[in-house]
């Protein structure tokens, strides 16, 4: 494996902190969009060798993860004249603090684990247990439909970097399936932004709690 994955993956683990700790959209949208075109240049550097499939997952990697749906998101923000998370769930200063703790936990949780040798030293493991820590602390604790959007592409992201350590025996395939299932997911998403907006002209999902038989 590249040297240069762990110092991405660092990065990586920096942007989930600044996803659980800001409450600008369009921060954490850009920060989850910096994410994706990390993640499609670790898909380049932990194969042996460069070639045109992985040259290829790298790019869609990136233009899917990293342009093509924060663009969406972004059209959504704008189209929707919302620029802040109002009232999470959970604080900000507390999301920190779960996410802290939960990438130190990852930490030790990954050093207890029977990895192949090459990943025996690698971050690839706790990065990834950090990620959909911090995917999931996003979805579950914020209120704007946007922001539980990229909770979901966070929280993806670290299945994705999981998906790394089995190169060698995952197909590339396989690999344009995650992007594929990712895809359909903004998808569904999306068509729920829209009617959650046009049912109650507001992005904030807590007052779904209004609905009655």
């Amino acid at each position: 494996m590249h040297a240069a994955v762990d110092p991405l993956l660092v990065l990586v683990l920096l942007l989930n902190f600044q996803l659980l700790g800001t409450s600008r959209l369009r921060s954490v949208i850009f920060s989850s969009a910096a994410q994706g075109v990390l993640l499609g240049v670790m898909a380049l550097l932990v194969h042996a060798e460069v070639t045109a499939a992985s040259v290829l997952v790298m790019v869609s990697t990136a233009v899917v993860k990293g342009l093509f749906i924060p663009g969406m998101l972004l059209r959504a923000m704008r189209d929707n004249a919302i620029r802040r998370e109002v009232e999470p769930r959970i604080g900000y200063l507390p999301s920190l603090v779960l996410g802290a703790a939960g990438t130190g936990a990852a930490l030790l949780f990954a050093g207890t684990l029977p990895l192949a040798a090459e990943h025996a030293g690698s971050l690839l493991v706790p990065a990834s247990l950090a990620t959909v820590l911090a995917g999931f602390l996003v979805l579950v604790t914020r209120r704007k439909a946007i922001t539980q959007v990229v909770g979901y592409l966070v929280l993806e992201n670290g299945i994705f970097i999981m998906g790394l350590t089995l190169l060698e025996a995952m197909p590339l395939l396989v690999e344009m399936g995650v992007l594929l299932d990712l895809f359909v997911g903004i998808f569904v998403m999306g068509i729920i932004i829209n009617h959650i907006t046009r049912e109650f002209s507001s992005m904030d999902t807590a007052r779904l709690s209004a609905l009655k038989d």
